[in-house]
């Protein structure tokens, strides 16, 4: 089947936070809006499909998410990243930001240390500032415009008390994919000092340019005892508003945890377009994710190229659809830059300083919509960086 990601869609007449809130994020609605992370492309028809035939049924009561739900959970993950989950150890969650808040509770007690390593999604902080824990933000090295984790520093707060690290792989919004031996390391860090991970891997389906993503429980016993996996369609199908995803422990202990936090809430199971859009989208969608991987990685090679002689440089990317551009060149003054692309270009792409502290300078580029889209958006950028 072909699809036709280049023509743009319409978005306006549905309640579409990227484009509602305009006036609010930005001051105007005349501007194009780059900034939160869904795609402005149609999903899979096979998921579309799915839907229409179970809204035809006119009963809409309580559903389960039963066997057929986890597995094709359990088959998409071991086809793509080999990793053999059971359901048993699955909990589903209609948000993987409101579940990190839980675990955090979960996992730590009032006032303990919680770190992120930053630039990273910014909802991370308000889940570790608005739980009562103390947040520990450590800055990622940048060298040669690729991350690395300080692990100097991480080591130095683990000595210091730090009970629980809130981790993104790959990482939102550099897309940085980590490899095996960064990522060893850091499991036996945390088991030295007896420090648990909540990992953020909501993105690891969307690997770019032959990258292979690693989930971080997977590689060890370690991992197994020291990790919570946080995954969903919903990054990886456009299904941000559907309320599917899911948390995976290998180890029961940290999900009697969390479920003692949840179950009394009834927050561990979903609804109908939940339940009937993993299942298409695992089990039939794979020919549509294969081609807007593609077209993901074309947007961002059009991106970097028209860029390259600009003042603003594209961190290196492997994964996801959010270029982490580096405008320390125009202005270190987020006001400024904002200033800049929102008021001058009027091109909505995201505040870096959203991300934490190493965010200053920086600011965030959304590049899932149609390649016109994009292309008239740095048609903007370069006109205002000419004036």
């Amino acid at each position: 089947m072909n699809y036709n990601f280049d023509k743009p869609i319409d978005r306006l007449q549905t309640d579409s936070v990227k484009y509602g809130l305009r006036k609010v994020l930005f001051g105007t609605e005349d501007i194009i809006p780059l900034w939160v992370a869904d795609m402005d492309l149609p999903t899979a028809p096979e998921i579309t499909a799915a839907l229409v035939e179970r809204m035809q049924h006119p009963i809409y009561g309580y559903t389960l998410q039963g066997n057929l739900f986890w597995k094709a959970a359990i088959d998409w993950i071991k086809k793509r990243h080999n990793w053999e989950i059971k359901q048993h150890e699955f909990t589903f969650t209609p948000g993987i930001v409101p579940a990190i808040g839980f675990l955090v509770e979960a996992l730590t007690n009032i006032n303990e240390k919680v770190t992120i390593f930053s630039p990273v999604y910014g909802p991370f902080k308000d889940n570790i500032i608005g739980t009562g824990r103390e947040l520990v933000d450590i800055p990622l090295i940048n060298q040669n415009n690729y991350y690395y984790i300080d692990f100097e520093t991480l080591e130095n707060e683990m000595i210091n008390g730090l009970k629980l690290i809130v981790f993104c792989n790959p990482q939102n919004p550099s897309g940085r994919v980590w490899n095996k031996e960064e990522l060893q390391k850091l499991l036996l860090l945390c088991d030295q000092y007896d420090v648990n991970i909540i990992s953020d891997e909501i993105h690891a389906d969307l690997v770019l340019f032959d990258a292979i993503h690693i989930p971080l429980a997977s590689l060890s016993e370690i991992g197994k005892k020291r990790v919570v996996t946080c995954m969903a369609p919903s990054k990886t199908f456009n299904l941000a508003g559907l309320n599917c995803a899911y948390l995976i422990f290998k180890n029961k202990e940290l999900q009697r945890k969390y479920l003692a936090k949840v179950k009394h809430l009834h927050l561990d199971f979903g609804g109908i377009v939940a339940t009937t859009s993993q299942i298409a989208a695992y089990n039939n969608g794979e020919n549509w994710y294969q081609e807007v991987k593609k077209y993901f990685e074309g947007n961002i090679n059009y991106i970097i190229e028209e860029l390259s002689d600009s003042p603003i440089t594209v961190m290196k990317t492997n994964a996801t659809y959010l270029l982490w551009l580096d405008c320390r060149k125009i202005s270190n003054n987020n006001k400024i830059l904002k200033e800049f692309f929102h008021k001058k270009a009027k091109v909505g792409i995201q505040d870096g300083e959203m991300f934490g502290l190493a965010g200053q300078g920086f600011m965030r580029m959304n590049i899932a919509c149609a390649r016109s889209i994009l292309k008239e958006s740095v048609k903007r950028i370069k006109i205002a960086l000419d004036k």
